[in-house]
């Protein structure tokens, strides 16, 4: 009979074991940086196509209610001016408001800036303080006078009906009469008393007039929340 005791190694592995959790290490190394680059490349696409496609926008204010409200995400479409189209009265657009609504970019930490430009251009933050959204009132050539007898905008001589106007707002309280210069655009918001817009610049540089150079595209869907999807509304009032 064997008596002698039996000795068990415990603790110690075969070079062919160590191999194979090498193995595996490694394996693991490549999935993980594969999804890094993955990721990272996911999102250079993504910004991309924001700033030059779709770019999502965060309404940071009142001043577009009830069309957008505080809190929306519209997609801007860069696309809908670039290849010969033309801002038409109606349109909800996205412009620079630099050198019209602000007179100069305000001065702020680059790196920090350049954060928060790639987070507005997902949507995940507000805009840049020159960035605004208003509605196309009146486009180079016209004549835009407020307000007839019975309150109302007209353009070129026609009433221009404003159904998105604020329950309670009139179209102004600023009584002006303005032609809007070529290449040019007047824009005012849907909630007029909330509104800062071209009535407040009227005697700053450039009048409060847009460069259409200067619009970044026109604001087509509400992408967010879901329950308000669907279109900020086109052109309306005397048509384009």
């Amino acid at each position: 009979m064997d008596t002698e005791p039996r000795v068990t190694q415990r603790g110690h592995s075969s070079p062919d074991e160590g191999a194979e959790r090498s193995r595996f290490a490694f394996s693991g190394l490549l999935t993980w940086r594969r999804a890094g680059l993955a990721g990272v490349a996911l999102t250079i696409g993504v910004l991309l196509f924001s700033n030059f496609v779709l770019q999502p926008f965060l309404i940071p204010s009142r001043s577009m209610e009830p069309t957008l409200r505080v809190g929306d995400r519209v997609l801007v479409n860069k696309l809908a001016y670039r290849f010969g189209g033309e801002p038409r009265r109606g349109d909800v657009v996205v412009f620079d408001g630099t050198g019209s609504f602000v007179q100069e970019r305000p001065e702020g930490d680059p790196v920090g800036e350049a954060l928060r430009g790639a987070a507005a251009a997902l949507g995940l933050a507000e805009p840049a303080d020159t960035d605004f959204v208003k509605r196309v009132v009146g486009v180079g050539g016209d004549d835009v006078v407020c307000c007839d007898d019975r309150g109302r905008i007209k353009v070129n001589g026609t009433v221009v009906d404003e159904p998105y106007l604020y329950p309670g707002d009139v179209p102004s309280t600023v009584p002006f009469r303005i032609v809007v210069p070529l290449g040019t655009l007047w824009v005012m918001g849907d909630h007029r008393s909330q509104s800062r817009d071209s009535r407040d610049h009227l005697g700053s540089p450039g009048g409060g007039m847009v460069p259409v150079d200067k619009v970044i595209g026109r604001a087509d869907w509400i992408g967010w929340p879901l329950t308000r999807w669907g279109s900020p509304g086109g052109p309306g009032g005397t048509g384009g």
